[in-house]
């Protein structure tokens, strides 16, 4: 299976978990100049901008160790401008799901994974 396949089922992996645990999808890869953010959820009202990385092995330190502080503030700023489009501006945090092993099955959420890492 090519990358962009096993990043596209990471993804409905990573939303379908999130909405067994009660959030609603709001959009998919939202795109801007400023980046991607892999998934927009609702949980209750606050807006949740989710990254979602999946890894099949650990050797390079995991799903987790591939979300820099670079892409961090990607993330951010394609937040930013997302919430540019809105009427008012709700709560926000940002969430990563991890996915790993050879089908994704193994998943970890980290609510405000971003928390006091960006400026």
């Amino acid at each position: 299976m090519n990358l962009r396949l096993k990043g596209n089922q990471a993804e409905r992996n990573a939303e379908a978990f999130l909405a067994r645990h009660k959030l609603v999808l709001v959009q998919r890869n939202y795109r801007c100049r400023f980046g991607e953010i892999d998934l927009i959820m609702r949980d209750g009202e606050t807006l949740v901008f989710v990254e979602v990385r999946m890894r099949t092995n650990r050797n390079f330190g995991g799903a987790g160790s591939s979300i820099t502080l670079s892409k961090q503030r990607k993330v951010v700023r394609a937040a930013g401008h997302y919430l540019l489009s809105l009427r008012t501006e709700p709560c926000c945090r940002f969430d990563a799901v991890l996915l790993s092993g050879t089908d994704g099955s193994d998943i970890e959420w980290i609510r405000n994974a971003f928390e006091g890492n960006y400026p």
